[in-house]
């Protein structure tokens, strides 16, 4: 079972706020150590000159420094992740002077190294702990082969007896404290991602359930609404149709009920879009011609709207493909699709419609709507197939979400191609092609998820 990808929205605003709120943890483990340092100096009489008070003083002071150049980076809110990346290999290095100030590989500073692990893992999952341990690694080592290379010798003014420099002492160290390092990154790094993961499919259910509060409501308003509307609609459509076979009208008034009739026929379409939205019906599979039923819809759709007048919209492909679905959505499906493309092409351009049957070890067919209207951004196309999102100023964002649905129903594999300014193409992988007579009722077994994936 593939796990669910993190919604984009948890990447951007959330990684954000982790940032703001370890640098607040930083600020209070920085102001918590220097409170204890000067506590330290107020029992025990420090001098101020030493190296170590000094250097200590130093190290956090830079640490101070540094924080507040993490904070107002963060004010900006851009490149996180390179901010995230450079906290991960600049902390490591001031623990590292904290380590050497404190005893060395025996220093129980060591632990922050652990601390920079967690903080990673918190920050970008266990990406972020590894590249917290390897930069830890590093600087541990680095240490420990200073100490006993004599390249770095123990601060002067602390007892000689603190710090162990014995190759055999450092060895033992230098193992125990990365072993400790591995087994905080793997632990962190794990919980990390079962929670990213876990995250991800909270955000998917929630986004799921407020999907189908939605419909639920579009039900309710769509039936109540339905006959409410279409009775007029019917009266207005009928009356219509009569008077435009009045001679007695002159050509202004034949344009005038043309475009009432028109109108009529939108107002009648939403209607069926929200009730086939609100209220979908279970697929009634037969063995169905799929490239007859493309070719009836072209027909139907070149007689009316704006393909009558300044759209042309034209089939090419295969004579037959007998596919699996219910015959009245595999219509609905296609008809949405050609009128949306219709819709978005402006005057003078061609909506081209295909089915097209591969000639492999296991036939299939795929149909294709083409239109070279505005196009869709990359931000549209995530959203295209949503209920209620549209990028037309008149539109109701329905029916693509019908169109999605009943590919879901159907199981049809259903993409988008499109760029802003060059069109668009929509193709559904309509399935397998059947060796049945048209018409042959087909049974399909039922798949059962824990977590059905979402498309």
């Amino acid at each position: 079972m593939s796990e669910s990808p993190v919604p984009p929205a948890l990447t951007a605003a959330p990684l954000a706020r982790r940032l703001a709120w370890v640098t607040g943890c930083r600020l209070l483990l920085l102001s918590a150590v220097l409170g204890l340092f000067g506590l330290l100096n107020f029992k025990s009489r420090l001098t101020w000159a030493t190296f170590t008070v000094q250097t200590a003083l130093g190290t956090l002071a830079l640490a101070f420094a540094v924080t507040g150049l993490y904070a107002a980076l963060l004010r900006h809110g851009k490149r996180m992740e390179l901010l995230v990346t450079l906290q991960l290999i600049v902390d490591p290095m001031l623990w590292t002077v904290i380590v050497y100030l404190s005893g060395g590989p025996s220093s129980g500073a060591t632990s922050l190294y652990g601390l920079s692990c967690v903080t990673g893992a918190m920050l970008t999952g266990f990406r972020g702990a590894a590249l917290a341990f390897g930069a830890s690694t590093l600087c541990f080592s680095g240490l420990l082969l200073s100490l006993s290379q004599r390249w770095l010798l123990p601060p002067a003014d602390q007892p000689p007896g603190v710090y162990h420099v014995a190759t055999q002492e450092l060895l033992y160290a230098g193992v125990v404290n990365l072993l400790a390092m591995l087994v905080v990154t793997l632990l962190a790094g794990s919980l990390a991602e079962r929670l990213r993961v876990t995250g991800g499919r909270l955000v998917a259910a929630e986004e799921r359930a407020d999907h189908a509060e939605r419909l639920a409501a579009l039900g309710r308003v769509a039936t109540a609404l339905a006959h409410e509307i279409r009775n007029p609609l019917g009266s207005i459509s009928g009356c219509i149709q009569l008077l435009r076979v009045n001679r007695a009208l002159s050509d202004e008034d034949r344009r005038l009920c043309a475009i009432i009739a028109s109108e009529a026929s939108r107002l009648n379409d939403l209607v069926t879009d929200m009730l086939n939205l609100a209220r979908p019906q279970r697929p009634q599979l037969a063995c169905v011609d799929a490239a007859g039923t493309a070719r009836e819809v072209v027909e139907l759709a070149a007689q009316s709207g704006r393909a009558v007048s300044d759209v042309r919209v034209s089939y090419s492909g295969a004579e037959r493909a007998p596919i699996c679905a219910d015959s009245a959505q595999l219509r609905q499906l296609i008809w949405n699709l050609v009128r949306n493309a219709v819709q978005a092409s402006s005057a003078g351009r061609e909506v081209r419609v295909s089915v097209v049957t591969s000639e492999s070890a296991e036939p299939s067919a795929l149909l294709t709507v083409q239109d070279d209207g505005v196009g869709l951004s990359e931000q549209a196309k995530e959203r295209i197939f949503d209920a209620f999102f549209t990028t037309r100023a008149q539109g109701t964002g329905v029916g693509l979400a019908v169109v999605k649905r009943i590919a879901d129903d159907h199981r049809f594999a259903i993409s988008v191609e499109s760029s802003s300014g060059r069109g668009a193409t929509f193709r559904v992988q309509l399935g397998p092609l059947l060796p049945l007579p048209l018409g042959t009722p087909i049974v399909r077994e039922e798949r059962r998820t824990l977590f059905p994936s979402r498309a």
